[in-house]
C-alpha cells in the first residue's frame, strides 16, 4: 500500500521548461557557445549547477560555475514573473488534492533551485500539501544520481517500499530506478526525446488516476 508520493516537479506539477529554456538560450548566446537542440535534451533533470559544469568543461568557460548559475537564474526569474500563460499541469492540481484527502503523504524532490521551487509553490498555493520540498541543489550530483530520492524516502512518514515517485524525464526515471523506488512515469506532452522505458508504469492523464488508482499500485 502506498503512503508516501514523491513528486518531480518540472513537467511533473508544472510545466517551466519553456521558461527555464529560454533562459538558457538567453544565457547561451551572451556566451557565444553553440548548444545544439540535442546536447540542451541531455539536460533534463539535471540541476542548474551541473548543466554549467558540463558547459564550462565542454567549451572552456572562464567564468566561474555560481556566476553563470546566477545569471541564468537571473533571465529566469525576470521571465517567470512577467510570464502570464505559466500553469500547472493539466489534472495534477485535483491529484494533489485527492492524494492529500486521503491521507498520502507528499515530497516534493525537484532538480529545481530553492528559489524556483518556492516560485512555483507560493504561485500556487501548494505548500499547504507537501510535507517536504528537497531542492537538488543541496546534493552534489543531480539525478539520474539517486541521492535525492534516497532522501526523500529516508525523511518520509512511511516505510521505503511504501513509497512512490512520479517522473517525466529520462535521469529522473534513472534515479528512482538507481533508488529502488517504483516510478510511475507520466509522458507529457512537453517532455521530448525522454526515455520512459525504466518506469514501473506510464500514465499521460493525470484526469485518469485518483488517489486510490495510487494506493493500490503495488
Amino acid at each position: 500500500m502506498i503512503k508516501t508520493v514523491i513528486f518531480d516537479m518540472d513537467g511533473v506539477i508544472v510545466d517551466t521548461e519553456p521558461v527555464h529554456k529560454y533562459a538558457y538560450f538567453e544565457h547561451y548566446k551572451e556566451l557565444n557557445i553553440p548548444v545544439t537542440e540535442e546536447l540542451f535534451a541531455t539536460f533534463t533533470g539535471q540541476s542548474t549547477k551541473n548543466v554549467y559544469q558540463i558547459l564550462k568543461d565542454k567549451f572552456d568557460l572562464k567564468e566561474e560555475v555560481n556566476d553563470l548559475v546566477l545569471r541564468k537564474r537571473a533571465i529566469f526569474n525576470e521571465a517567470f514573473d512577467t510570464k502570464p500563460d505559466l500553469y500547472l499541469i493539466d489534472g495534477v492540481e485535483e491529484l494533489i488534492k485527492d492524494l492529500y484527502a486521503n491521507k498520502i503523504e507528499l515530497i516534493l524532490a525537484s532538480s529545481a533551485s530553492k528559489s524556483t521551487i518556492d516560485r512555483v509553490f507560493s504561485r500556487f498555493q501548494l505548500d499547504q500539501y507537501f510535507s517536504h520540498k528537497i531542492s537538488g541543489e543541496n546534493f552534489p550530483k543531480s539525478k539520474p544520481d539517486p541521492a535525492i530520492f534516497l532522501h526523500a524516502a529516508e525523511i518520509a512518514k512511511s516505510e521505503h517500499d511504501e513509497c512512490i515517485v512520479i517522473e517525466d524525464s529520462t535521469n529522473g526515471i534513472e534515479a528512482a530506478f538507481c533508488a529502488n523506488l517504483y516510478c510511475l512515469g507520466y509522458k507529457s506532452v512537453n517532455s521530448k526525446n525522454q526515455n520512459l522505458e525504466k518506469a514501473n508504469s506510464i500514465v499521460d492523464d493525470f484526469k485518469q488516476i485518483n488517489a486510490a488508482y495510487i494506493i493500490d499500485l503495488k
